[in-house]
């Protein structure tokens, strides 16, 4: 599909990009609030526990994730992935290991590499999750060294950092964390809420202006923008803006995103609608629907869309074993699964947010407080 704006719903790359977004959004939050409360020394505290929580509350609902997909591969459940004429199911689907002291083994490595080096072979969705753990420390860093800094000066600041990571071409995390930071400040600052009270129609104007801007930046395809008239012209200005060898279409949802962000800024009714009941139930279950949509795929929608049945591996005249593929039925079929599997999955996160996440955050809250320090044994927080 080379269609704009529709586009986006079915490429999931902008995904990323927004829980880095997201990220660092979050991660300033609280300390930028109790900043410009004069409030550093509960901001240090809350920058403490919070850096201190985020490595198990990352860690170990993954490792969880891995453990299941581990059961799924080593029952069969992805033998139909496997064999699919689909590349990206038969690549990520994970094989079964010859006995069980490997197949721990690779359990074992696989868990520990997802945070070493970003794979894991359980589930390639996982190599985000060391960059975004990351980048939250260095936030958490970038906040710290700012305490005493004026906003308007740590906006500056947040955004000559956005400038390094555009030039280090980091535009999936390092560019996303800090305009999260900026954008948090940014919203926290009144003259900048002064501003939009009394410019609300110009505000308006600005919103869908950059709405539509990001919209359209951000639906630039994959592969092939020569396809298409509207995606080769953005190839082209892509091409004169950004740093050598950039990844464009990382770029693209990058720009496109801090644009789409920028108008939500000047539209303080659309943030609101955003963040009714509804939309923010969907986001509640997001990281759990990115954990364990992929195993989901490779394994329920490929019964759905190809069969239960896999084709007997075949031996040449060589005494050569070729293993059988199945081949796409039509899109049809995977039209009527997708109704289906949807809720299926939502149902599924649902379930993991509402039983395997606060067993995971209680956990991380007794590892947390067998290692902080007693209120009394603190000592002077930092200094101004």
């Amino acid at each position: 599909m080379q269609l704009p704006f529709l586009r986006i719903l079915v490429q999931g790359r902008i995904g990323v990009t927004i829980f880095s977004f997201v990220t660092g959004y979050v991660c300033a939050l609280k300390p930028i609030k109790l900043y410009r409360q004069n409030n550093q020394d509960a901001a240090f505290t809350s920058i403490a526990k919070s850096a201190l929580r985020r490595v198990p509350r990352l860690v170990i609902p993954c490792a969880l994730a891995t453990v299941i997909i581990w059961i799924m591969a080593n029952l069969g459940m992805f033998l139909v992935a496997k064999q699919s004429d689909c590349w990206w199911c038969g690549k990520t689907a994970p094989d079964r290991q010859a006995n069980v002291y490997q197949s721990v083994k690779h359990l074992i490595q696989n868990i520990i590499s997802t945070w070493t080096r970003g794979q894991n072979a359980y589930d390639g969705n996982q190599w985000t999750l060391l960059p975004l753990l990351k980048g939250s420390m260095e936030v958490y860093t970038f906040v710290v060294a700012t305490a005493y800094i004026r906003p308007q000066f740590r906006m500056i600041l947040s955004l000559m950092m956005f400038a390094y990571f555009w030039i280090a071409s980091d535009s999936a995390f390092g560019m996303q964390f800090f305009w999260g930071v900026f954008l948090c400040d940014l919203q926290n600052h009144p003259p900048a809420t002064e501003w939009l009270t009394r410019r609300a129609r110009l505000s308006q104007v600005l919103a869908a202006i950059f709405l539509f801007l990001g919209l359209y930046v951000a639906s630039y395809p994959e592969g092939h923008p020569e396809w298409a008239t509207w995606s080769r012209y953005q190839f082209k200005v892509l091409k004169q803006i950004l740093p050598k060898d950039p990844d464009f279409p990382r770029f693209a949802s990058g720009i496109g995103l801090e644009l789409i962000t920028l108008g939500l800024h000047f539209s303080p009714a659309l943030r609101d609608f955003l963040s009714s009941k509804y939309l923010l139930w969907f986001g509640k279950q997001s990281f759990a629907v990115y954990l364990l949509h992929g195993p989901l795929l490779r394994s329920v929608l490929c019964w759905m869309v190809y069969g239960i049945r896999v084709p007997p591996p075949i031996t040449n005249d060589k005494g050569e074993t070729i293993h059988g593929t199945l081949m796409f039925p039509s899109g049809w079929r995977l039209m009527i699964s997708l109704p289906f599997w949807i809720p299926l999955n939502y149902g599924v996160a649902m379930l993991w947010t509402g039983y395997v996440d606060p067993w995971c955050a209680n956990l991380t809250e007794k590892l947390v407080s067998k290692v902080m320090l007693a209120r009394d044994e603190k000592g002077v927080l930092l200094p101004q």
